[in-house]
């Protein structure tokens, strides 16, 4: 892997991992698009610079995440705000234990492509049949812990491949009475467990195949993941203010319908 692929890859990871378009499957096909083969070597590469990623959004959200160590209320709102977190995570851990191996029968190229238009087709349904109300939730805080475990179990259909882990909670979360804003942010801020214990399980699996000749290379995607997912998650905060999901949907259907036809003909 050269200093150039590291960057572009973490680029395509920053773009995606918070947008509701699956940053997975992009990650395999800009891969596949630079002719790196996918060896144990590169799968921990895109795992690794998922922290960073991760990092942008605490970073982006420090003052929810961290309390006032003076402040009593500070404390309660922000341990209740992890608590609900860790359980809207426990679904996704529980299914992901216990069934990865027979989800791991869906990984094909068909099939992550079903899951991607299937994906697009559910926004833009939600989005028509979403109708924001004032009674809906408007801060995060408010979101009950039944309704954070629904959401959780939102997100395990993200284990499916190209089924992206923002637009299975966000859709969950808007399904559940969460307004559009509020939905994504706990769809970023649930992103911190569900990743960071993906992350290290991964590394923990896979610690063996790390070369230090590469952690020049390894250090620049992670940086570059950091800066680009911070300037993604901004974006899109500002973007949902003014727009709906749709055209997230439809990029979702055309991307699916234009790479079956492209490997198709290919």
């Amino acid at each position: 892997m050269t200093m150039i692929d590291a960057i572009v890859l973490g680029i395509v990871e920053g773009l995606t991992e918070f947008l509701p378009i699956s940053s997975t499957a992009h990650l395999i096909l800009t891969a596949d698009f630079l002719g790196l083969a996918p060896t144990d070597s590169l799968k921990a590469f895109e795992t690794i610079i998922q922290l960073g990623a991760i990092l942008a959004v605490v970073f982006i959200y420090k003052e929810r995440l961290l309390w006032n160590t003076t402040s009593h209320s500070s404390f309660t709102a922000t341990y209740k705000l992890w608590l609900k977190l860790c359980v809207a995570f426990v679904p996704t851990g529980l299914v992901g234990l216990f069934f990865y191996s027979a989800i791991k029968e869906f990984f094909t190229f068909n099939s992550s492509l079903v899951f991607m238009a299937t994906t697009g087709v559910a926004f833009i349904l939600i989005e028509w049949l979403h109708n924001e109300k004032s009674h809906h939730i408007e801060d995060i805080h408010q979101t009950s812990y039944v309704k954070s475990i629904a959401i959780g179990v939102f997100q395990t259909i993200s284990l499916l491949p190209g089924v992206s882990r923002s637009g299975a909670t966000i859709m969950g979360g808007m399904l559940l009475g969460l307004k559009r804003k509020t939905a994504v942010e706990f769809s970023f801020l649930l992103a911190i467990p569900t990743m960071f214990v993906a992350t290290a399980y991964e590394l923990y699996k896979g610690y063996e195949v790390f070369v230090y000749n590469d952690m020049v290379q390894l250090a620049i995607g992670f940086v570059v993941s950091f800066v680009f997912s911070y300037i993604a998650v901004k974006w899109f905060l500002k973007f949902i203010e003014k727009y709906s999901f749709t055209p997230f949907g439809l990029y979702l259907i055309a991307s699916s319908g234009f790479l079956y036809i492209f490997v198709t003909l290919n």
